[in-house]
């Protein structure tokens, strides 16, 4: 092999080398770490799917929008959702409730929780069943049970 020959060989695999450092320090920065590689796992990122079909999805979806409404200060959005997701016999119930225990009847509580997680707990009789997790400002959350109707797909209870 001639001189000029072993020069290139070995300028080449110097490249090659620091390109494929770089891609292995770029991999390991997108994934958050450092001195890591490209075989490390990502996580997933976050997502959220239903079907207007599902009522335990309605019940996510309701309790998802309600929050959002109530904690931007937007009552008449908060009373259409109320309207949409809740059965007729729900929503009075909720007013009584409301009366005697001055707050929030759907969020059991005076105050917006900071989180929110909806979990089935499965369905039968006709409903489908979840507990709505709270999170609040310190941390602390409230458990609520909540029931959909599978045919109607409305909320019907809604239980400390």
């Amino acid at each position: 092999m001639s001189k000029f020959s072993a020069r290139r060989t070995a300028s080449l695999t110097l490249a090659a080398t620091a390109v494929l450092s770089l891609a292995l320090v770029t991999t390991a920065s997108a994934n958050g770490s450092e001195g890591g590689t490209s075989a490390q796992v990502v996580a997933a990122a976050p997502s959220v799917s239903g079907s207007p079909e599902g009522a335990f999805t309605r019940i996510a979806d309701f309790y998802g929008s309600y929050i959002d409404a109530v904690y931007d200060g937007d009552g008449a959005t908060a009373d259409r959702l109320r309207a949409f997701y809740l059965s007729a016999p729900l929503q009075a119930e909720l007013r009584t409730w409301e009366e005697a225990n001055h707050a929030d009847g759907v969020l059991r509580a005076q105050n917006v929780p900071l989180q929110w997680k909806v979990t089935s707990t499965g369905s039968g009789t006709g409903r489908t069943g979840a507990t709505v997790t709270l999170t609040w400002g310190g941390g602390d959350t409230t458990k609520i049970f909540v029931q959909a109707d599978l045919a109607t797909r409305k909320i019907v209870s809604i239980r400390d």
